[in-house]
C-alpha cells in the first residue's frame, strides 16, 4: 500500500514536470534547475519551483510582511498597503503575465513571494539608514537572499533553487527608466516578469496610499500618463499588463511598448517628486528609530537574541541582521524601552 501512494506521488510531479514541457520555448523548466545550494531528494508531489514557493509562505520572515509597511509609516487607516499586501498584488500580477505568456507560472510566484522578504521595518526609510550606519552598505534586495540562503530556519536557510535565488536578487529597479540599462540582468523570464510586476504594483498602490494620506488629488496625476493608462488603479493595471503581454508575446525578453513605458515613467517621476519625499520628510521619528537601535545593540552584543549573537559575522552584521527583520511596531516597541521620548 505504502509503496503504491509513493508511485502515485512520483507520478504527480511527473505529470507536472509534463505539463512544463508544453511551456513556451523561453519558459524555465523545473527539471532543467541549476539546483539548490545543498542536495535534496526530490519531492514526490511538487515540482521544485512549488517547493520553493511553500517554503516561503511557511517562513517567519514572511509572516512578518503584515507588519511592514510600505511607503507611510505605522499608518492610522486600515487600508494602506503593508509589505504583506504588496508581495501578493506583485505575485498575483507576476502569475497573470506568465499564464498570459506561456511561463513558468509556479516560478514566477516563488520569486514575488520572496522578492521583499528582507526589507526593513519603515519602508525605504530604514533601508536607507541602514545603508549609511552600515560600513558595507545595506540593499534590500541583497538582504532577501541573505534571509532565504542563511537566516531562516535557525541559520539552515531555505535551500531554495538557483532560478528564484537570482530572481530575489535581481529584482530591484533603478535609476528613472523602468526598462533602463540593467533591465535584462535576470537569466529567466520569469524573473524579469517579477521585476515588472513590482513595478506595475507599486506605481499603483503607492498612487493609492497618496490620496488616502492627502498627499495628492486623482486630478493632480499627470494627464498625459493618465489619459494612456486609464484614470482608476483597476484600469491602469489592466493597461499595463495586457501591454507587457502583447509587446513580450513569443518573444526572448519582457518589455512593454514605447508609449507605455513612457506613461509608466512619468508616472513614477511623478510619485518620487509629490510622494516619496513628502512621506520620507515625515519619517524622521523613524530614521532616529533605527539609529538608536542600531548604536544600543552595537554597544550591547549581549542584548542581542541568541540566534543572532550566536553566529560567527561581525558585530555590525549581526545588528543589521536583526533590525532589518523587525517589524515596525517591534521596533517602534524596543525603542520606547529603551528610550521614553518614543
Amino acid at each position: 500500500m505504502l509503496a503504491h501512494r509513493a508511485m502515485v506521488h512520483h507520478d504527480i510531479r511527473h505529470r507536472l514536470e509534463e505539463r512544463e514541457e508544453r511551456l513556451s520555448p523561453y519558459a524555465m523548466r523545473s527539471r532543467l534547475s541549476k539546483g539548490r545550494l545543498r542536495l535534496e531528494k526530490p519531492c514526490p508531489m511538487r515540482t521544485e519551483f512549488q517547493r520553493d514557493r511553500d517554503r516561503i509562505i511557511h517562513c517567519k520572515a514572511f509572516r512578518r510582511l503584515k507588519h511592514k509597511t510600505q511607503v507611510f509609516i505605522t499608518p492610522l487607516g486600515d487600508h494602506y498597503v503593508t509589505r504583506l499586501t504588496h508581495t501578493l498584488e506583485v505575485s498575483q500580477i507576476a502569475r497573470s503575465i506568465a499564464r498570459a505568456l506561456d511561463l513558468n507560472e509556479d516560478l514566477a510566484e516563488a520569486i514575488a513571494l520572496g522578492h521583499d522578504l528582507g526589507h526593513t521595518p519603515f519602508g525605504h526609510v530604514g533601508e536607507e539608514v541602514l545603508n549609511e550606519l552600515f560600513s558595507e552598505g545595506f540593499r534590500h534586495n541583497e538582504q532577501s537572499l541573505r534571509v532565504v540562503d542563511l537566516l531562516e530556519k535557525d541559520g539552515n536557510g531555505l535551500n531554495l533553487t538557483s532560478e528564484v535565488r537570482e530572481g530575489i536578487l535581481k529584482h530591484s529597479k533603478t535609476g528613472a527608466d523602468i526598462l533602463g540599462e540593467e533591465w535584462g540582468a535576470v537569466d529567466t523570464l520569469e524573473g524579469q516578469v517579477c521585476k515588472i510586476a513590482d513595478i506595475i504594483a507599486y506605481i499603483n498602490h503607492d498612487i493609492g496610499d497618496a490620496v488616502r494620506a492627502g498627499i495628492i488629488t486623482e486630478d493632480d496625476l499627470p494627464r498625459a500618463a493618465i489619459e494612456l493608462l486609464g484614470r482608476s488603479h483597476s484600469e491602469r493595471i489592466n493597461t499595463l499588463v495586457s501591454d507587457v503581454i502583447n509587446t513580450s508575446w513569443e518573444k526572448p525578453v519582457i518589455s512593454m511598448s514605447p508609449e507605455v513605458v513612457e506613461a509608466a515613467n512619468i508616472l513614477r517621476q511623478f510619485l518620487f517628486d509629490r510622494v516619496y519625499g513628502v512621506a520620507r520628510g515625515e519619517a524622521e521619528r523613524a530614521r532616529e528609530v533605527v539609529r538608536l537601535l542600531y548604536g544600543h545593540f552595537s554597544e550591547h552584543e549581549e542584548k542581542l537574541p541568541s540566534e543572532y549573537a550566536g553566529r560567527d559575522d561581525n558585530l555590525a552584521r549581526k545588528v543589521v541582521d536583526y533590525i532589518a527583520g523587525m517589524t515596525d511596531n517591534y521596533a517602534l516597541r524596543l525603542a520606547e524601552e529603551l528610550d521614553e521620548r518614543y
